[in-house]
This record gives C-alpha cells, sequence and structure tokens, in this order.
C-alpha cells in the first residue's frame, strides 16, 4: 500500500515521493499567484485553474495564500477568500458556492497522534467540507475531518474540532453552536443597525 493510499484510508502515512512532486508542483504555482501585482487579476485566475482541482466562478482569493498540494482543494462559485488563508491540504478540502473567509483562515486537514512515543509513526489525514453559503470569520482554524454546514457562520478566533450544523452562529474554542438564525437576524445587520434603516440605491 502507498503512502497516499495508507492516507485515503485514515491509516497513517508519511511523506513520499509522489507526494513531494506533487508540491513542489504546487508552490511553482502558488509563488506565481503571490507574487502576481495587484492588476494581474486575470494572471491569478488563471493560476487558480491550474492550482486547484476545481475552481469555480467568481473567485476571488486575496493574496498571500499558503497551500500543500493544490489539487486536492475543490471550490465552488462565487466564493472571496480574504488574505492570509492557510490550507494543510494533505487531503481533500471541499468548498461549496458562496462561501466567504475572513482574514487569516486556516483549513488543516492533517494531525498527528497525541501519544509522544507514537507521534513518530506518521500522521493522519481526514477530509474537510464546507457547504454552501458558509461565512468562516477571520483567524478561525477548521480541523481534520470537519464538516461545516449550510450557510452557517464561525465566529472570529473560533477552533472548529467538530462538525458544525446548517444556519447556526457557532463560536468559540472548541468551537460551538451559539444559536440557530432567527427572525431578528432578518430584520437587523449588525447590533442594532436594521436593514430596513440602510439608504435607498
Amino acid at each position: 500500500m502507498t503512502e497516499l493510499e495508507k492516507m485515503a484510508k485514515g491509516y497513517l502515512w508519511n511523506d513520499c515521493d509522489q507526494y513531494l512532486e506533487e508540491q513542489r508542483v504546487a508552490k511553482e504555482l502558488l509563488y506565481e499567484f503571490n507574487h502576481s501585482r495587484p492588476s494581474e487579476s486575470e494572471k491569478r485566475s488563471e493560476i487558480m485553474q491550474k492550482l486547484f482541482g476545481h475552481c469555480g466562478k467568481d473567485v476571488w482569493i486575496n493574496q498571500p495564500m499558503t497551500l500543500c498540494r493544490g489539487t486536492t482543494i475543490s471550490i465552488g462559485d462565487n466564493c472571496y477568500l480574504n488574505y492570509g488563508t492557510t490550507f494543510v491540504d494533505d487531503y481533500t478540502i471541499t468548498i461549496g458556492n458562496s462561501v466567504m473567509f475572513g482574514p487569516n483562515v486556516t483549513i488543516c486537514t492533517t494531525g498527528h497522534p497525541l501519544d509522544p512515543e507514537r507521534r513518530h509513526l506518521g500522521m493522519y489525514s481526514f477530509p474537510v467540507t464546507i457547504e454552501d453559503g458558509v461565512w468562516i470569520g477571520a483567524n478561525a482554524v477548521i480541523l481534520a475531518g470537519v464538516t461545516i454546514g449550510k450557510n452557517s457562520v464561525i465566529g472570529a478566533g473560533s477552533v472548529v474540532t467538530r462538525d458544525i450544523p446548517a444556519n447556526v452562529l457557532a463560536v468559540g474554542s472548541p468551537c460551538k453552536v451559539l444559536r440557530p438564525f432567527d427572525e431578528r437576524d432578518k430584520e437587523y445587520y449588525f447590533r442594532d443597525h436594521r436593514f430596513a434603516d440602510l439608504p435607498e440605491e
């Protein structure tokens, strides 16, 4: 069994030639992406099509970005990822449509055994799924094996260690559901600021 086959089965795995070559190719493309000029948005879009396993329409990613393999990442349509996004994408990361990331979001598919005597045996990787319409706040960390349900909001600075259901606000470290969305959220967009008070366009 190859190291990448071990990864796919949820076993401990270690670096291998195929993985390192994929990483080398990804890092070259990533360098071009991160060092492109602000005006070169078309160039960045072309790089994203090569870099990711799938990249939908109207995807905007602010520089800089960090990743491992690239081809293990799928991004849907109409997504916005702010600067400092870090993907530890040894295994698959699936991002749905209309997803937003605040600055410095980290998604990590890989971890290590806690037992210090066995930690050297390798690492494990499990997929991460971010469903449609999710907003992840600044400096949040999403760990291996997590699914975040449709439309949910992850508060800034949260560390998400377990699945989060759809249509909720979840915050904290470890991240927990604070509350579901309610009728007040349809009336107010921030504290006592109402949608109805916005100027007409």
